[in-house]
């Protein structure tokens, strides 16, 4: 690899830009995808390698190339530093996400409950316009507190996030999308919502609702859901 294409692959991952570097077999030769000079199949390529967060090598009009796709982290930010919270984040944290942790109740966003993750105690349309959600970001509120998740799924709804989920009853849920209906989104906007949170597995306890909320997350991650 050429400096200069070592200095461009280095400065998009630390901008969180997803990119390919394509090697072709076996010449040697690199460049970095998508990129506008780039044949449309390779780019095609490209893509779908950083859609499935697969390497490997493809054979385009006879010639072969090696796809190393560079994906940033999933990012998982949870809203409410509550029991279920508790479980949820290091099971996040072992499936390799990085995970925050959005809570303005400093007695429950503390360091002794949640040891080793971020820590936001900002209100949450604060915390999420500072962390501005791209694709590659989960949003789950657990609060049951309509003063706290109704503003972070505000802010969800008018972001780039590809899973948002909500916990709560379906009476409670009907409820919220009524006061979303309010501040502006349409049943279009809100059907983005897994409300309530998670896959039907019959959840009762914290760690079995935790599960079921990661389920329902790789389901959507790998277009099962």
């Amino acid at each position: 690899m050429t400096p200069a294409l070592l200095a461009a692959l280095t400065a998009l991952r630390e901008a969180k830009e997803p990119v390919v570097v394509a090697t072709r077999l076996p010449g040697g030769e690199q460049m970095l995808l998508p990129a506008p000079e780039a044949p449309e199949a390779l780019n095609v390529a490209a893509q779908r390698a950083l859609d499935r967060d697969e390497s490997g090598t493809v054979n385009l009009e006879g010639v072969d190339w090696f796809l190393h796709a560079y994906n940033p982290k999933y990012r998982m930010i949870i809203v409410g530093a509550v029991h279920i919270a508790q479980a949820l984040v290091p099971m996040a944290a072992q499936m390799g996400l990085d995970v925050v942790v959005v809570d303005p109740r400093r007695s429950f966003a503390t360091d002794e409950r949640f040891p080793n993750v971020q820590i936001m105690t900002d209100w949450p349309d604060e915390a999420l316009d500072a962390l501005a959600p791209d694709a590659r970001t989960a949003i789950i509120t657990l609060t049951h507190d309509p003063k706290l998740d109704d503003p972070a799924l505000d802010r969800a709804l008018r972001s780039k996030a590809f899973y948002i989920g909500a916990l709560g009853s379906r009476r409670t849920h009907a409820r919220r999308l009524d006061r979303l209906r309010e501040l502006g989104h349409d049943d279009a906007a809100m059907a983005r919502i897994k409300g309530p949170v998670g896959l039907n597995i019959a959840a009762v306890t914290a760690p079995e609702i935790a599960v079921s909320i990661l389920a329902e997350f790789v389901a959507k991650r790998r277009n099962a859901a």
